[in-house]
């Protein structure tokens, strides 16, 4: 049997998905801090720890925690003299996954993509400003 190229190109297209393709799982996060040398501590939406150090740095973090499910992680940062602060990075939808829709692949939309994690992406960089504490 003879199957030609572009057909051959549109069976792909339909059996994959766009931000599978893409983009990344995994993302490099730049982690700072003002000041910076704050030590830091880093939870999964499940609350397990996933790091700990100091600022600045730079993890590798998956994007996804699982089918449908983009990661929430909770960095806390404390630093002497400073008031301990919380802040979130969370992932969002990544735009190519929306490129499953233009391709017209429902299996790379519906399977595909959320079981890669490919559906999510995080931000390049999280930076925090730690307040100091007031003497009394």
């Amino acid at each position: 049997m003879h199957f030609s190229l572009p057909i051959m190109m549109l069976v792909v297209a339909l059996l994959s998905g766009c931000s599978s393709i893409v983009s990344e799982r995994k993302y490099l996060v730049d982690i700072a801090s003002e000041p910076s040398r704050a030590d830091i501590t880093l939870k999964n939406r499940n609350g397990t720890l996933i790091h700990t150090g100091t600022t600045p740095i730079s993890l590798m973090l998956n994007a996804s925690s699982g089918f449908y499910k983009g990661e929430t992680y909770t960095l806390t940062l404390n630093k002497v003299g400073y008031i301990e602060k919380t802040v979130i990075i969370d992932s969002n939808l990544d735009e190519w996954y929306f490129g499953n829709i233009l391709i017209v692949s429902f299996l790379g939309m519906l399977v595909v993509d959320p079981v890669t994690g490919a559906m999510f992406e995080l931000p390049e960089r999280s930076y925090t400003v730690l307040d100091k504490k007031v003497s009394e």
